[in-house]
């Protein structure tokens, strides 16, 4: 079954290179703005450039700052040690007619980005529903893209889902 649902979002690539460069866009590019946007969205959000203290309303707000960022870089890390724990091949490497339309270098599972963005995403989900929501969405696009892309399978995307998820649920309890 992961095949297949690889093939059906791979088989929506190199039909339009307008498209391409969307999903190019989306998988590659797209992340760090994402993570400028969450720090912006952090900062912003409670102030601290606009306090007459900026220091003093960064460090009270530190906390939450911290989880945000901490959990991405907490969860790609063990994604990172993962990935040459299990070794396993990228599409690109298993199927010769998968053709990536960006280069990617590695073991593919659990996928790195989507543990980093579902960790930041969920740990700001945690401080701020709504815009939690968006940043849930934003891990959603990066993973399909990557798939379209042909980089990864749905189950590295789904296995750092889960990751990301965890982490950054177990360091909001800790």
């Amino acid at each position: 079954m992961n095949n297949q649902i690889f093939f059906f979002f791979y088989n929506l690539a190199n039909q339009s290179a307008f498209f391409d460069k969307l999903v190019i866009f989306v998988a590659d590019i797209f992340p760090y703005l994402v993570v400028i946007l969450a720090g912006i969205f952090l900062l912003f959000h409670h102030e601290v450039f606009r306090a007459e203290n900026p220091f003093k309303a960064l460090v009270q707000k530190w906390k939450e700052i911290f989880l945000a960022f901490f959990s991405g870089v907490l969860a790609w890390a063990l994604a990172y040690i993962l990935k040459y724990l299990v070794h396993t091949g990228r599409p690109f490497d298993i199927f010769p007619q998968v053709h990536s339309l960006f280069s990617e270098t590695g073991y593919a599972f659990p996928s790195g980005h989507a543990t980093f963005f579902m960790a930041l995403a969920f740990a700001i989900f945690f401080s701020h529903k709504k815009a939690g929501y968006y940043f849930i969405l934003f891990a959603l696009l990066i993973g399909v893209a990557r798939i379209i892309a042909g980089v990864h399978f749905p189950v590295d995307i789904l296995g750092g889902y889960i990751l990301g998820f965890l982490i950054a649920f177990l360091l909001k309890k800790v």
